[in-house]
């Protein structure tokens, strides 16, 4: 071939490339990150060969959905409570309307949170369904398959939801006891089956249980926990993570009922009629908890989601927030919008708090973080670093909410992950989980923001850039 030949095909496979990014981005109305948009359009001219296959595999952000209304009914004054705010915002997002719930319970530690997971497996009547990035192989992943074989064994129907890269990472665990048990397992984009709908990418990072959903006893477990050992006991040479699980009753756990039926519908690709199958009432109307009455709702995130829900809910806490605002993740990689209104609520004097582990399990993203800690810490945020490995994450924002679940502050769970929060909006719980915030706070040191060297800065700011996707 000559060399004319040869430029004029690499030319064609570039315009071609270019083409598809804009076509396939307009027509599923991606709407990326201005940084994202960019890294793939230099990453098509500069190999497009490779780019366009990598493309159609992992660039699908936001899944086809209808469209919908975002008028809201305001039905209390604009000064009538101050968590008013958020629920209104989770209901423009298309989020569920607050719901009742009762019995909160916030582990102390990973033995009380295991305790809490098998004992609602355990005390299910009619239906159990628990959703996870992994299970692990090992004793927690034994415990908990051993626990839902023997619930199904009994009768009741039950249903666990993998990531299909979550049980790679988990060890490929031994889920035949299940199957034999007549439990219904289903992977989440399992790697197993490629396809080129630009689904590959796309994990399922939520976190749940929920036994008999719509009947007088029915229950939630959620937070950040995945279902392996590190999550809740101690390994040789290896202290227990540190992490935030809850559970809880009422009529809140239908929402996320009826979040995981739309998740194992698009990951199965059926949903037969469950015993007593209950769907989530449409209310129009905002309720705000009333003295005496205990409210949340969902907050999902992810490509199933026409907004960037959690991210956008942050995002306006930081414009909303008067007094405090404490977040805790173990890995903070906060796009420019959200740093810039953190950032923001510091230095009109609002109470910023940051808790991160020091050395998380992902080096590439500690790496990265520093760019984000020290702009934190110039404005006048506090940025603790604990000294073991803090896998919790939360956002607490004046006495108006609680946010608490699965997602991480960083661009794969904030735009890219299927995620699962809950929004309390009640003060009394608030002040629990603050309490929770400041024990673990109180172990933590603060962030010695040191400004970069050259080669320091050009690390940082090479990881940023190929980590758009990652």
């Amino acid at each position: 071939m000559t060399p004319s030949h040869w430029l004029s095909l690499h030319g064609f496979f570039t315009v071609t490339g270019l083409l598809v990014y804009m076509v396939v981005s307009h027509t599923l109305q991606q709407r990326r990150h201005p940084s994202a948009a960019i890294s793939w359009v230099f990453f098509i001219l500069l190999f497009p060969y490779a780019a366009l296959p990598l493309y159609l595999l992992f660039g699908t952000r936001k899944l086809p959905r209808a469209s919908r209304s975002h008028a809201v009914t305001r039905t209390t004054p604009h000064n009538a409570d101050e968590s008013v705010w958020s629920a209104e915002v989770a209901a423009a997002l298309g989020q569920p309307h607050p719901a009742n719930y009762w019995a909160l319970c916030i582990h102390a530690d990973g033995a009380e949170s295991l305790h809490a997971l098998l004992e609602l497996i355990d005390g299910a009547r009619e239906t159990v369904d628990v959703c996870s990035f992994m299970i692990g192989r090992d004793t927690i992943g034994e415990a908990v398959i051993s626990h839902l074989a023997a619930k199904a064994h009994s009768g009741v129907q039950v249903r666990l939801l993998l990531d299909g890269v979550g049980r790679m990472m988990g060890g490929w665990p031994d889920l035949s006891p299940l199957v034999h048990a007549g439990v219904r397992v289903g992977l989440f984009a399992s790697l197993t089956h490629f396809n080129l709908n630009g689904r590959t990418n796309l994990r399922n990072h939520r976190k749940f249980a929920v036994a008999d959903a719509g009947r007088e006893a029915e229950r939630l477990w959620c937070g950040g926990r995945n279902l392996a050992a590190e999550y809740f006991e101690a390994r040789t040479g290896h202290a227990a993570w540190r992490d935030l699980t809850f559970d809880l009753q009422g009529p809140l756990v239908r929402q996320v009922a009826d979040l995981f039926r739309h998740d194992w519908v698009f990951a199965v690709g059926d949903d037969p009629p469950a015993m007593g199958a209950i769907t989530v009432a449409d209310t129009k109307s905002i309720h705000i908890a009333t003295p005496g009455e205990a409210t949340a709702q969902i907050i999902a995130s992810g490509p199933d989601q026409e907004d960037d829900t959690v991210h956008a809910l942050l995002v306006s806490a930081g414009y909303h927030a008067r007094t405090r605002m404490a977040f805790v993740s173990p890995y903070v990689l906060p796009d420019s919008a959200l740093l810039k209104a953190l950032c923001l609520a510091a230095r009109r004097g609002v109470e910023v708090n940051l808790l991160l582990p020091q050395r998380s399990n992902h080096r590439l993203a500690d790496i990265a973080r520093h760019r984000s800690l020290r702009a934190l810490a110039a404005a006048g945020a506090h940025v603790w670093l604990a000294p073991h490995m803090l896998h919790a994450k939360a956002a607490i924002i004046d006495d108006a909410l609680a946010l608490v679940g699965s997602a991480n502050l960083d661009s794969r769970s904030l735009f890219l992950n299927y995620e699962l929060m809950v929004a309390f909006h009640g003060a009394s719980d608030i002040t629990r989980f603050s309490a929770w915030f400041e024990l673990e706070r109180r172990t933590a040191h603060l962030y010695d923001a040191q400004p970069p060297g050259l080669w320091r800065d050009l690390v940082e700011g090479l990881v940023l850039w190929i980590g758009f996707q990652l």
